[in-house]
């Protein structure tokens, strides 16, 4: 019987000619990613382990993103520990404002077709989107990789999503995998690789193939992993990547489930407040009153989201009492969208720009907090309750043109409404 993409690359990692579905495994990193919110802990378990050499320090990345900037004293104090660790260690480094790690890690060309990373955020399964096994650990397991390169793995079983049709305008990944919760339910692919394939999945650009690819977290996946293509190759040789290794699953390949869902049906989707899998149509919804939207994240901080804010936004204004806060993936997102004109265009609308970073995602800095009653439409992976510093507000998701449609009006608003009534994207 033939593999699937995940057991395909844990076996070749693990030196072996084929693996199984539950059957346990020590494989070879290729590269490893720790962030301000665990490297305390990956420092601390390297002293605890002695002064021990550290040949994978230079295909390890360590990301001030989720502090950033830093909110107190002692997310200070991680960052100065983290910049000391990587200038005696060797390892590379991105700095507050860098960007986020699942975003800096492909722009740095770290990553290609066919490899094994690991990463200290459950949406490392991000990596997915350029054929590699992406996955997510502890900092204490990212001690371990350092000193050894290799980490050991159980084989998940695969789920295969064949995605057929074609999306519509003003429906974008992010609408596929909230529908994909609605289905399964939080944490219901929980230690399953997904496989997403069909013609809607080749059809996306990388960006949105990142999404789709992320929000395999909520569903508690091991990993998302999508077929490479030209697409796939020209992004990686544009980021200065290693060569490829394009891995496909084999016809006979065993599956937990197989899945073809009709992509061209699908309206653009909404999670309702608390609850990431409370998922429903924004056609119906009735005059739900928002007053803060974000627009940003590892989900949803991409050029062609700011792309589709900006499509929504121009010429117009936010509704009143309506703030809008951005925060692009990376710097160079920002860069990009700055020579785009689009960051002119949001500011003008009434948008605010953060530095590219996690924080304002989960609450850390505090940038985004919303009052008792408020209504947050955001483009992030999470709503649950008090994650935005406030338990007395509510959060719902949407894809960034959901978002921008829903601070145009002050109203959650299906974006296909807006623009002169037929939603094109800016692409």
């Amino acid at each position: 019987m033939g593999a699937t993409i995940s057991e395909k690359i844990l076996a070749r990692h693990a030196g072996k000619t084929s693996v199984k579905a539950g059957e346990v495994v020590v494989a070879d990193i290729d590269f490893a990613m720790v962030t301000d919110t665990r490297a305390a802990n990956t420092i601390k378990m390297i002293g605890k382990l002695g002064d021990k050499m550290l040949p994978f320090a230079k295909n390890t990345a360590l990301v001030l993103d989720h502090y950033s900037p830093p909110p107190n004293l002692e997310a200070a104090e991680i960052h100065s520990s983290m910049r000391s660790f990587s200038k005696e260690r060797g390892t590379k480094l991105y700095d507050i404002g860098d960007g986020i790690c699942h975003q800096v890690l492909p722009e740095g060309g770290h990553l290609t077709c066919g490899d094994l990373v690991v990463g200290t955020d459950t949406h490392s399964v991000t990596y997915g989107a350029f054929n590699a096994l992406g996955t997510g650990i502890e900092g204490t397991d990212v001690s371990a990789v350092m000193m050894s390169s290799k980490l050991w793995f159980r084989v998940p079983e695969t789920v295969r999503i064949e995605l057929t049709g074609e999306l519509q305008p003003g429906v974008w990944a992010k609408d596929i995998t909230l529908s994909m919760l609605g289905r399964f339910g939080a944490e219901g692919l929980n230690y399953h690789a997904i496989e997403y394939v069909g013609r809607a999945v080749a059809a996306m650009d990388i960006d949105d193939r990142m999404t789709l690819c992320n929000h395999a977290a909520e569903l508690g996946a091991k990993a998302a992993i999508l077929e490479p293509d030209e697409k796939t190759f020209a992004w990686l040789r544009a980021h200065g990547a290693k060569a490829p290794l394009p891995t496909f699953a084999d016809a006979d390949a065993h599956y937990a489930q197989r899945l073809v869902i009709d992509a061209s049906s699908l309206a653009p989707q909404v999670a309702r407040k608390h609850e990431i899998d409370d998922i429903v149509s924004v056609t119906d919804i009735d005059r739900q009153r928002v007053q803060f939207a974000l627009i940003g994240t590892c989900t949803n901080g991409r050029l062609d989201d700011i792309r589709q804010a900006a499509e929504v936004l121009k010429g117009r204004k936010l509704a009143a009492g309506v703030r809008m806060i951005v925060t692009p993936a990376s710097r160079q997102i920002y860069l990009a969208a700055l020579r785009e004109g689009l960051i002119e265009i949001l500011t003008e609308a009434g948008a605010s720009f953060e530095s590219a970073g996690c924080g304002t995602c989960v609450g850390i800095t505090n940038h985004l907090v919303p009052g008792d009653g408020d209504t947050v439409i955001s483009t992030a992976n999470r709503n649950f309750k008090g994650r935005l510093s406030n338990k007395n507000a509510d959060i719902w998701l949407g894809s960034a043109a959901t978002v921008a449609a829903s601070a145009l009006t002050g109203f959650i608003t299906d974006p296909r409404t807006v623009v002169g009534g037929t939603w094109r994207s800016a692409a």
